[in-house]
């Protein structure tokens, strides 16, 4: 187990916290929240977390020389990022209610952090930092304005936005409990940015926000420097717009657990066998020279060895050269450590090349498995999204009426082989002439669940068609007004298209390029 230090580091690097007010929590997970971002950036930043193991009696350019050559291979980031393609595969259904079409929300939508952010996308990053620390918080804020109407404050684009926090700069928080039973914030602090002053100097910015008063103060040097209050203003809300997005719960009030916890472990583990790999291929390939003080010699293509004549015959210098036999069990190890990570994310029919490997119920149970965790992950990203929406309208002095809804379920499954039973189900089902008609409907009940889309599409196809008016007759079409008013009729009564056109082949010639009539443009 990888021990850590207050900054994020192994132990023993150590590099002291502020002396701010810190949630306990916060003083418990911050050297965890530090190692599981650098597991998602990967490359040069996981490399700066130090976390390959150091031989004994290395020496400090040795270490760094081996660290620098090792490469960091990322299945955090990927693991993640397909969760996020099929959380966002399809766009979840916002309604706003009271708030639906006005300008400010239109503008929210095209911009929502004020740095040209579409909302969808704001959401998407949302989604990626709560997968790697477990929880974000996305404050709603609204910048003071001057402006004497609403049609200035439009033009000048006066409106709430967003902003994501990540944990490492949630300082404090407390939660109060209501008489009604209802939890909310009583206050919270943010490190909120950073700016270089001189070449050895930093502003440091802590916002706290509680029901009645924001407070903004800086800290000028050092994160440890003394700290002064710039400013003091009235909350106009009443409350602290904030909102926790969890990625999955945990019984501790304001932690969340993200998707990478364990699989962050096992990348660093392969990443210290990385190291043996590329440190044994180096030095197969590269022999070390032996030889006594006197012998003059060097290594490589056209070295001359120059002996003592005294020397004696069994102290002639030799090339050392390991065998290479631990390297296959090194590689064997990693190959399985894998396998584990794409057990363990569920991902191993998709992710791997063992798709083809497993058996069909055991890559089932793996899609289920999946579809139930990105269903929970969509129900707190919905959640989070109504309370986040919640606060918006705070801002505009009006309820949130709307509505949030993400998909419920996510079709992960091989529809490929789902449709290969099915056609031997339906193939066995046209041969058995007593064949029960509930289990026909059953197997296209079926394909349609593979076949659809989405939810809503799955309904619509579900939905029994209106029975046709077998009694309508249907004379040839002899003039526009009578295509226009049968076509009616024959829509209403619920005849598709490719029925429409059987039935009245003749009225192609309405709608032939080379015809002088105009043809209908709308029915």
């Amino acid at each position: 187990m990888v021990q850590y230090n207050i900054d994020g580091q192994m132990a023993g690097d150590g590099n002291p916290i502020s002396n701010l007010p810190l949630h306990p929590e916060y003083t418990n997970h911050v050297g965890r929240w530090k190692f599981l971002q650098r597991s998602y950036l990967g490359g040069s930043q996981f490399k700066m977390g130090k976390y390959l193991t150091r031989y004994v009696f290395e020496s400090d350019s040795d270490y760094l020389n081996r660290l620098n050559h090792t490469a960091v291979d990322n299945h955090c980031k990927s693991i993640i990022h397909i969760y996020n393609s099929f959380l966002f595969r399809n766009e979840p259904k916002r309604q706003f209610g009271s708030l639906e079409g006005t300008q400010e929300v239109e503008n929210f939508l095209e911009d929502a952090d004020m740095e040209g952010r579409t909302w969808e996308s704001f959401m998407r990053d949302v989604n990626i930092q709560s997968s790697i620390y477990g929880h974000c918080v996305v404050l709603i804020d609204r910048p003071e304005s001057v402006a004497g109407t609403r049609a200035e404050e439009l033009d000048q684009d006066i409106r709430p936005y967003a902003t994501i926090y990540t944990p490492e700069n949630v300082l404090d928080w407390e939660w109060e409990r209501l008489e009604s039973g209802h939890y909310r914030l009583r206050f919270v602090r943010f490190l909120e940015q950073e700016e270089r002053t001189t070449v050895n100097s930093t502003k440091y910015y802590v916002r706290t926000w509680t029901n009645d008063t924001i407070t903004l103060d800086t800290i000028e040097g050092s994160i440890d420097g003394v700290r002064e209050t710039v400013s003091v203003k009235p909350n106009p809300l009443g409350i602290i717009p904030a909102t926790w997005v969890y990625s999955h719960r945990t019984p501790i009030r304001g932690i969340g657990s993200g998707d990478i916890e364990s699989i962050a472990e096992q990348q660093l583990s392969l990443f210290n066998m990385s190291a043996e790999v590329e440190q044994l291929i180096r030095l197969t390939n590269h022999p070390t020279l032996v030889k006594t003080p006197e012998t003059e010699a060097s290594a490589g293509a056209g070295a001359i060895i120059t002996m003592p004549n005294e020397l004696d015959p069994n102290l002639k210098p030799y090339m050392l050269q390991p065998s290479g036999q631990n390297l296959e069990a090194i590689l064997s190890t990693m190959r399985e450590t894998v396998k584990s990570i794409d057990r363990m994310a569920m991902l191993g029919s998709i992710r791997a090349i063992e798709t083809r490997q497993m058996s069909g119920i055991a890559m089932q149970t793996e899609y289920t498995t999946l579809d139930a965790r990105l269903s929970e992950k969509a129900k707190n990203l919905e959640v989070a999204e109504e309370s986040i929406w919640r606060n918006f309208a705070k801002w505009q002095g009006q309820v949130w009426t709307g509505s949030i809804k993400y998909p419920t379920s996510f079709n992960v499954r091989d529809k490929n082989m789902d449709m290969d039973i099915l056609k031997k189900v339906s193939e066995t089902v046209k041969n058995v002439t007593d064949t029960d008609p509930e289990i026909v409907n059953i197997v296209k009940n079926k394909i349609k669940e593979i076949i659809a889309k989405d939810e809503d599409e799955l309904i619509e196809m579900q939905t029994p068609q209106k029975p046709l008016n077998t009694d309508m007759e249907h004379p040839p079409i002899i003039g526009v007004e009578d295509l226009v008013k049968h076509m009616r009729s024959m829509v209403e009564e619920g005849y598709t298209d490719e029925q429409i056109k059987q039935l009245h082949p003749e009225m192609e010639q309405f709608f032939s390029n080379d015809q002088t009539q105009t043809p209908p443009q709308e029915l």
